[in-house]
């Protein structure tokens, strides 16, 4: 098997792989917000509090996040489905499209996600064609009001609450 049979198999296994979905944002040297969504996120561990997310190389923003020092992680709502595109979106003043404020910690911190985590980076791993960004989280905001975004197949949404008709 080649590499490009290979990658595709990759992208087929990794696609069909159920994850929630993510707006990771930042800020620029000159303080302009940035972000992006964000699927490669997984918890690290629970002491210290650690997450993790990567990053292409080919990302316009890449040096707002490996070098800012900080960075917060949304774990986004069900209904955010649109947001969730504005932010995959090349070209788009992303932060004209949501709410949002800074944060104490100056981080930009976009409204009515299911969850926030706000990260001082522990390190920057270089990994293949991506780096690994593993945060120190300083701060978690919750809305128990919300249900989290599920990504499958390249598609996104809520969770269907046929879905804990399973879990008993």
């Amino acid at each position: 098997m080649d590499k490009a049979e290979k990658q595709l198999l990759f992208k087929e296994v990794m696609g069909n792989y159920p994850t929630g979905v993510t707006i990771v944002t930042g800020v620029s040297e000159d303080g302009t917000p940035v972000g992006l969504t964000v699927n490669s996120f997984a918890s690290v561990s629970l002491d210290p509090l650690m997450i993790l997310w990567s990053i292409d190389h080919g990302v316009s923003t890449i040096k707002a996040f490996t070098e800012g020092g900080k960075f917060a992680v949304h774990v986004l709502a069900g209904e955010q489905q649109e947001l969730c595109k504005t932010f995959a979106t090349k070209g788009v003043d992303r932060f004209s499209q949501c709410k949002w404020e800074m944060s104490e910690t100056g981080l930009p911190i976009i409204e009515a996600a299911f969850g926030v985590f706000e990260c001082e980076t522990f390190q920057a791993v270089e990994a293949g064609d991506h780096t690994v960004l593993i945060g120190n989280v300083t701060n978690i905001r919750l809305d128990k009001e919300k249900d989290p975004m599920l990504y499958h197949r390249r598609c996104f949404g809520p969770i269907p609450a046929e879905f804990y008709n399973y879990v008993k």
